[in-house]
This record gives C-alpha cells, sequence and structure tokens, in this order.
C-alpha cells in the first residue's frame, strides 16, 4: 500500500490515571504541536502536517492538524517544515568513564556520569543502557534520580550493575575492573541474585576469547547465569562476537547481542530463528571507523559543539595514522560485519542500537556516537526507516522500557525536532531544531555554552 493511501486513525487518550501537572497560574500544562511531519516510531507511514498534544509530560493525543481535539486554554507550537522523531534510545554505552583525554575508573564520578548524561539528551537519546561496567552505590542513586525527572535536562540512566565475567577479563584500568569474578556455578548464581535484589533491568556478561587471548566463560558457568537471571525475570546481555560462541549461546538461551557478530553463515540464521526473542545491538561504531568516519574530516558541527579540540585531533591522528594493513584489514572485517547485519536484518531478527559510547576501544564521543552508529546502519544496508525503528521501538522494547520508544497516546513525551527528514537521509537525524524529554525541553544552548567555554 502506498503511503498516499495510508488513512491514520486518531489515536486519543481522554482520561490520564495521574493529574494534571500545573503551570504557575493554576491551569494545567497542555500543548499542542502541529504542523510537522511525525515519524512515530513504528514503522508505519510519517504522519504529514501532524498534531499531538502533551500533557501532564506524556503525549495525550496524536493525529492530523485539524483532526486532532485541542483541549481548552492549550498552547499551541508551530513545527510546520520541521520533522518530528521519537526520542532515541541507546541500548549500550559506558557512562562515566571517560573525560576529555583521560578513561578509566577515576572519572566514574557523580558530576562526569550526569555530564554524559547531559551529552545524550542533548543528541536526542532519551535513555542510555550501561553495560556491566557500574559499581558501587552510585550509578543506582542517578538511576533513580533520572527516573524521578530530577535532572530533566539529562537522559535516563540505565545501569545493569557490575557484569560478570571470567578473571582473564578484569584488570584495575579497565571497565570490568569491579565485575563479579566467575568461577562456580554456585558463585554465579549468587552474583545474579545479588543484581535481580539491585532491579538492574538485564545482567551483563563476556564470552569473548579476545582473538584468542584469554579463555571464556564455559557452557555451565553462562548457563547458569542465564538460568538464574530467567528465573528472576531477567534477560541476558552478552559480549560476544565470536560466530562459535555466538551459536552456543543462542543454544543456551542468550537474550541479547550486545555486539554484531563477526560473520554470519546459515546455521546462525537458523539458530536465530529456532529462538526468536534473542536480540542484537549491533555497536558498529568502533569497527567502521577503522575504514571511514566521514564527520571527522572536517568535524561536525555537532563534534564541535561537544568535544575539547585535543580529543578530536587525537582521534584524527589515530586515524589518519593507521598502516595500509590495518585499513585493508577493517575494510574487511566491515565488509562481513555489513553483510551480517543485512542477513540478520532480512530474516527478522529484532535488531536495536547500542553504540558502545563511552567504551574504552579509542575516542567514543559520548552522544554523538548514536548518529555515526545510525549512519552506520544504512550504510551496512539497512534503510532509514528500519533504523529509527531500531532506534526508538526496538531498543526500548530490548530494554523493557515501555512508556518510551514510540509517539502514542500514553507514552512519555520525549521527542527530537529535526529540521530535515531522516527518511531521505539518515544523516539527517543530526539537523536537531530542539530536543524534549518528559514534556520538558532541554536546555541545549545552556549545556552547549558550559561545553564550548
Amino acid at each position: 500500500m502506498r503511503a498516499s493511501t495510508i488513512v491514520v486513525c486518531l489515536l486519543t487518550l481522554p482520561l490520564l490515571t495521574r493529574p494534571a501537572a500545573q503551570s504557575p497560574g493554576g491551569a494545567a500544562r497542555v500543548t499542542v504541536y502541529e504542523g510537522a511531519r511525525l515519524v512515530v516510531g513504528d514503522g508505519s507511514a510519517p504522519i504529514e502536517n501532524s498534531a499531538f498534544v502533551v500533557e501532564n509530560r506524556r503525549f495525550t493525543r496524536v493525529g492530523r492538524r485539524g483532526e486532532v481535539p485541542v483541549p481548552p486554554g492549550a498552547a499551541r507550537v508551530d513545527l510546520t517544515g520541521k520533522t518530528v522523531i521519537p526520542a532515541l534510545i541507546d541500548g549500550h554505552s559506558h557512562i562515566g568513564y571517560m573525560k576529555n583525554l583521560t578513561s578509566g575508573p577515576q572519572n566514574y564520578t557523580r558530576e562526569n556520569i550526569l555530564d554524559h548524561l547531559y551529552r545524550f539528551a542533548y543528541f536526542g537519546v532519551a535513555a542510555s543502557q550501561a553495560m556491566g561496567s557500574d559499581f558501587g552505590e552510585l550509578p543506582f542513586q542517578i538511576r533513580n534520580e533520572t527516573r524521578a525527572g530530577k535532572h530533566p535536562d539529562a537522559a535516563r540512566f540505565l545501569t545493569a550493575g557490575r557484569g560478570l565475567a571470567p578473571l582473564e577479563e578484569i584488570s584495575h584500568e579497565n571497565m570490568r575492573h569491579a565485575a563479579y569474578v566467575v568461577t562456580t556455578v554456585q558463585g554465579a548464581r549468587a552474583d545474579v541474585q545479588e543484581l535481580a535484589r539491585l532491579q538492574v533491568p538485564l545482567i551483563k556478561t563476556w564470552v569473548d576469547t579476545r582473538g584468542g587471548t584469554i579463555k571464556t566463560l564455559t557452557p555451565d558457568l553462562y548457563g547458569a547465569i542465564f538460568d538464574e537471571a530467567h528465573k528472576h525475570g531477567l534477560r541476558v546481555a552478552v559480549h560476544a562476537t565470536g560466530l562459535r560462541e555466538a551459536k552456543d549461546l543462542l543454544r543456551a538461551g542468550v537474550d541479547v547481542f550486545a555486539h554484531m557478530i563477526s560473520d554470519v553463515d546459515d546455521e546462525l540464521l537458523a539458530l536465530f530463528k529456532q529462538h526468536p526473542r534473542t536480540t542484537v545491538l549491533l555497536a558498529l561504531s568502533a569497527p567502521r571507523r577503522i575504514v571511514s568516519a566521514p564527520w571527522l574530516n572536517p568535524p561536525n558541527p555537532l563534534i564541535r559543539e561537544t568535544v575539547r579540540p585535543e580529543q578530536i585531533k587525537r582521534l584524527q591522528d589515530r586515524l589518519g595514522g593507521q598502516s595500509v594493513e590495518t585499513v585493508e584489514q577493517g575494510r574487511q572485517a566491515w565488509e562481513r560485519l555489513a553483510r551480517g547485519v543485512r542477513l540478520l536484518s532480512a530474516a527478522g531478527v529484532k535488531i536495536g542500537v547500542g553504540t558502545d559510547g563511552g567504551g574504552q576501544n579509542g575516542d567514543q564521543f559520548v552522544g554523538w556516537t548514536m548518529h555515526a552508529e545510525l549512519e552506520n546502519m544504512v550504510v551496512a544496508g539497512m534503510t532509514p526507516a528500519q533504523v529509527l525503528v531500531s532506534a526508538t521501538k526496538n531498543s526500548s522494547e530490548i530494554l523493557g522500557l515501555d512508556d518510551l520508544g514510540t509517539v502514542a497516546p500514553g507514552k512519555s513525551a520525549d521527542f527530537v525536532v529535526l529540521d530535515a527528514n531522516p527518511l531521505d537521509d539518515i544523516t539527517n537525524t543530526r539537523r536537531i531544531s530542539r530536543v524534549f524529554l518528559r514534556g520538558h525541553e532541554v536546555d541545549r544552548a545552556g549545556l552547549r555554552a558550559r561545553w564550548t567555554n
């Protein structure tokens, strides 16, 4: 069916279970946003000349302009010529470790974690899932604060707490320094039980030989992690990129691959079909930029607004100084990854977006990596429409964020206003005009001033 023939049904949610927030004058805060092209986030055709109502920080009505009832006294915002998308969701990050030219546990402070969450918000990211690199009480405190909206200009912080890893994965200098050391089935189960009490959304573990340099967790150990997590209603995300390990993990009941698998064959595709609930967060940014980083030379304006010049130069020097052999190896690896992305997508595997932002494999510009990742997914062979669904609806479902992911009645009013249509060119997600989280407009100018002064 052509988009021009689609009839858009008016969606309404006339009653809310919570009282409306009050403005200083005592009236309920109700705003109708009109005129934009609205990409709902579920893969349906965009609503041209749309209107949506935000009340008490939630979407209450969504449809076409002139067809959506506007509550009396509502404020009106004209978005004619703009495109609106749901706020983006980053399913895989390592928040709090990077700070200018340094990266490590010494930077893991309240100030730096919040700074990263502000950066995500600046780039239109509503929530980011830290994947097993957190420690202590601080991440859970900040999780609760952002969940309650205490930091309105910050993205929501989701934490998996401490990951579970074999001893050889752990160093006092890396992001696994505080991971639970898994050596026995009983110990693995106890670690999962502790994380369940902390109400994490998922468990993170590592099953990667690191190029044959370490011994991974054995099937009985990661099998115990899966089993115990599932008993507590938790999913398990695994860092695993090898084809053989991926097959074994699928047979064992893995829920989420935190990285794209290095290669894909017919047997792997058959295993995915046997396990249709297993999802993949691609994390293509680091492997792709070995081959090409068109946003770096010259730096995209968003990078100049959020990254210090010395950090930009370091990445330019690193990539510019790569040997011909390294680039060729990277090109071959990228082609395998891209082929695998196309195969998984065609097979109907649910793909979400994870950027590995803040990771220690080089300069990961926090927040920016989301937009680089979207471009990489299109370069790999997905369509812009598929990528937007991955970055919104799919990622929110993978992380269990029921109130995010689409512009629909009852959802949190988290959305991004763009100056151009990303369905035409995915890099238009970078043409950000305004960002709203929970109905609050993020003070991007104030954040930008903080970072550029």
